[in-house]
């Protein structure tokens, strides 16, 4: 006998629910640079419509804004072959992406289609890519640790389950690799990694070599890179989101990663330049200001699940006071600053410890590693502000006995917090060796 089928249904209902039984229709009239112009369809901002270019693909296109009675929108696609007239028709469910549990391991695009060669996806659900962050009052509060794996992190920065931070730094520093180790050593159940602005070359590298079979695993990476057009590449990052937060309802601690904010906030700036946004800070348009919480917001802890969330950021020139930067600090729960000058000297991971802050390590850390942590940017601070005395040599041995137990202590710190990639180390290791410094002779050893 053939059981009933009525329970399969509810697969179904979301999709069902997309369907629009009119299609709404316009024509092409202008054709400008990144924007093009119709009249018609009947969409709102942020819809995507499709341009039915004759004997070619169609070529998707997102609306940004209106103008004169006319709809003006940005492609997703590559745009040759456009003529004045064609048919442009709104698109509807494409503002929502297919998720499962089979995304694991895949690498989509910004339609969050499968790039790798594999089979499709098998769709448990379709999210809405543009939610709303959830509101204060359904937040649970944030009281466990995540651990990555990098002691510098976990024993001075530590993070919680939940919890945004955000990872600064220019070119050259070693922000890839972190984040590779980050996704490999973690404890956390899912990795979603949005690849946001890559040049082609660096997307596969990071994948084989940073990521690994091991990481690749359990993490789900969507990837724009720099030559597809500024609507996809911010729709990679909001695509990203979707699929953390299928994760996240199914009761998973999901790590969240964009690489990077910066490229995310100049591809907007585009989007805002061509729809006549005037330019605000550097150039950057005010809807750049206005996306970067509606994305970040989406991270947090909740009820059945937590999307903790490493947020990289490019600082132009190292000036960690540019609008993006500043913008992203101020609305982030902490920030690790990577150092040129340590990268240089051949120090990884390159974090600046001084300069770095979780807002809720306080939380999260237990008492006695608070404490070590305390003493031991003591010792770090007190060896940096005598580094010049040092290294021209008018510093006596004697002279300070702080000093003098900062300097015995100096090589087994800078070692500490020295890590080859690919290294793991557990929290209770890390908070061991971190007792064993403040033991060891420094400043530390004043207080107790």
């Amino acid at each position: 006998m053939t059981a009933p089928c009525w329970f399969n249904l509810a697969r179904y209902e979301s999709v069902v629910a997309a369907v629009e039984p009119m299609r709404r229709f316009g024509q092409v009239t202008k054709v400008a640079g990144l924007l093009v112009e119709s009249s018609g369809p009947a969409a709102g901002l942020g819809e995507f419509c499709e341009i039915l270019r004759p004997g070619g693909e169609p070529v998707r296109t997102q609306v940004i804004g209106f103008r004169d009675g006319g709809v003006l929108s940005m492609p997703l696609e590559e745009t040759s072959g456009l003529q004045l007239g064609d048919t442009i028709v709104t698109r509807p469910g494409e503002a929502r992406v297919a998720v499962g549990e089979s995304l694991l391991g895949r690498v989509l695009d910004g339609f969050g289609r499968p790039m790798d060669g594999g089979p499709p996806i098998e769709a448990a659900a379709r999210y809405d890519i543009y939610a709303t962050p959830p509101g204060p009052l359904e937040r649970e509060p944030i009281r466990e640790a995540l651990t990555t794996g990098v002691r510098a992190i976990d024993g001075f920065l530590t993070c919680g389950r939940g919890q945004r931070v955000g990872i600064f730094g220019g070119s050259g520093v070693g922000k890839s690799t972190l984040l590779g180790s980050l996704i490999k050593n973690n404890d956390a159940d899912v990795c979603v990694l949005a690849l946001v602005g890559e040049r082609n070359r660096e997307v596969r590298d990071f994948i084989e070599h940073e990521l690994g079979p091991e990481g690749l695993r359990k993490s789900v990476i969507v990837v724009a890179t720099s030559d597809r057009p500024s609507p996809l590449r911010v729709r990679a990052c909001f695509v990203a989101l979707a699929v953390a937060e299928y994760f996240r309802d199914q009761g998973k601690d999901v790590l969240l990663v964009a690489d990077s904010v910066t490229r995310l906030a100049m591809a907007q700036r585009e989007i805002g330049l061509a729809a006549g946004e005037p330019p605000s800070q550097k150039g950057y348009t005010p809807s750049v200001f206005q996306m970067l919480p509606r994305i970040f917001e989406r991270a947090g802890r909740f009820a059945r699940g937590s999307i903790t969330g490493f947020f990289t950021v490019l600082v132009e020139g190292d000036d960690m006071n540019e609008p993006i930067a500043d913008a992203v600090r101020g609305i982030l729960d902490g920030h690790i600053v990577l150092s040129r000058s340590l990268g240089q000297a051949g120090h990884y991971p390159a974090i600046d410890i001084l300069q770095s802050v979780s807002r809720l390590a306080s939380r999260v850390a237990g008492q006695e590693q608070r404490e070590y942590a305390n003493r031991l940017r003591e010792t770090l601070a007190l060896l940096q502000s005598s580094e010049d005395l040092i290294r021209i040599g008018a510093y006596t041995s004697g002279s300070n006995s702080r000093l003098d137990d900062a300097l015995r202590v100096e090589d087994h710190l800078k070692s500490f917090l020295r890590q080859r990639p690919g290294e793991s180390c557990t929290l209770p290791e890390t908070a061991g060796r971190m007792a064993q410094l403040c033991g060891a002779g420094s400043p530390a050893r004043r207080g107790e």
